[in-house]
């Protein structure tokens, strides 16, 4: 009971020099409400812009490893040129990997090429992504079927002329009309819808999403364009298990694998390259760890100013109250009970401005935004309020100290 008797009388004192020196106090604490404003805002919106990125980026699946020609990101001594002599991946490697390969979810091969116009009647829609894939594509990829079906092994094997479509291109081609069954022209080859896909909306940064995609059997595909080492080369999709250490184990399993198969000797560098969504997602986040620490610098000198202005406020508060500080401890109060009243007063100070700081940041998050959705996480609240209490603790420990060992004769005969 004591302790929280102590909490109240210094929630009481801080009040009471709050409102006897209004000008003053707000003054002294808007150091720290603009340092916790400037951090917490920095870190919310970098915290926004790194979510909506990486949502842009779950097109390319979760726990996938791609095998293709090129690496996504370039490095080592292995010359350049080297590269566009690689083989490409191809529909027989594809089906070795989906029977040899042990600790996968699933093995898929696709093709795609953007650019291309979708026709019904006199409906158009131009600029499609269209995509001939394998029947396994819908366990490496995000295909959210919301009507209709996803493709057979019969369509897929037999090269049926079916597609799925994006939400966006039915509802530009067939209007208010159910697109289900319908058949549409693609250069001249008619395609029956089975499926529509969910709307997913605009993507941050004008990521592709499938509200303008289009699925097709790769067989299919094949009749539209050429596919091979004189046409479009194909990427092999192999989805791995959830922990890191089997997705690592799948990684050493693809590439034994794919030397075998194409008869690489114990010396001779891989011709193929093993890429990973992991490797995007770790590049945003080191980039935004650079912007989050430009954050702490901005707001670190705002916070030390802060700190400043509470610790001469509390300066102030053991000079103007020391004949009450010598009282209590005449009437047999402990030095660190007097230590606690004046530390308390100075994070309840310094909690004041960083809750106003925090919640200028709430308040800039309900600005609707049309290209980005910021959203203040708890994680950040809690951080601003831990921020603000060592603040406190530090601008108070001084003060406090000086406080609690005062003299209860000396400090009753001071005005």
């Amino acid at each position: 009971m004591i302790y929280l008797r102590l909490i109240f009388e210094s929630f009481r004192f801080a009040w009471q020099a709050l409102k006897a020196n209004l000008l003053r106090t707000i003054l002294s604490l808007l150091g720290v409400t603009i340092g916790i404003f400037a951090i917490i805002s920095v870190f919310t919106i970098v915290d926004s812009l790194e979510r909506n990125i990486r949502s842009s980026v779950n097109f390319l699946g979760n726990n996938v490893i791609y095998i293709q020609k090129f690496p996504w990101a370039f490095g080592g001594d292995y010359p350049w040129w080297k590269y566009f002599k690689r083989p490409s991946t191809n529909i027989r490697e594809f089906r070795l990997l989906d029977r040899k390969i042990e600790n996968d979810e699933g093995v898929a091969i696709f093709w795609g090429r953007g650019g291309n116009t979708l026709k019904f009647g006199n409906n158009s829609m131009s600029d499609v992504n269209l995509q001939g894939v394998s029947y396994q594509f819908n366990r490496v990829s995000d295909v959210p079927v919301g009507q209709g079906r996803y493709f057979t092994v019969a369509d897929v094997d037999a090269g049926r002329n079916v597609i799925i479509v994006g939400y966006q291109v039915a509802k530009n081609l067939f209007r208010d009309l159910d697109p289900l069954g319908k058949t549409l022209k693609i250069r001249g080859l008619k395609f029956t819808i089975i499926g529509v896909m969910e709307k997913q909306g605009d993507s941050f940064l004008g990521m592709p999403t499938n509200d303008k995609n289009a699925f097709v059997p790769y067989g299919a595909f094949n009749k539209l364009f050429s596919i091979g080492q004189q046409g479009l080369e194909p990427v092999i999709a192999i989805k791995g298990c959830e922990t890191d250490i089997g997705l690592q184990e799948l990684e050493y399993e693809i590439r034994g694998v794919m030397r075998n198969i194409r008869g690489l000797k114990p010396r001779d560098d891989d011709n193929f390259a093993l890429n990973r969504p992991e490797l995007v997602a770790n590049q945003i986040s080191s980039m935004f760890q650079v912007i989050g620490l430009a954050g702490w610098v901005i707001g670190g000198f705002s916070i030390l100013v802060g700190g400043f202005g509470i610790a001469n406020i509390m300066f102030v508060s053991v000079k103007e109250r020391t004949n009450i500080i010598g009282i209590q401890k005449s009437l047999g109060a402990k030095n660190y009970f007097v230590l606690f009243q004046f530390l308390f007063e100075s994070v309840f100070l310094s909690l004041i401005g960083g809750g106003i700081g925090i919640l200028l940041v709430f308040l800039l998050t309900l600005i609707p935004q049309d290209a980005m959705e910021i959203l203040l996480s708890m994680g950040n609240i809690a951080l601003g309020l831990g921020v603000s209490v060592v603040i406190g603790v530090l601008s108070g420990i001084i003060p406090a100290v000086l406080a609690s060992n005062l003299d209860p004769v000396i400090a009753i005969r001071s005005k």
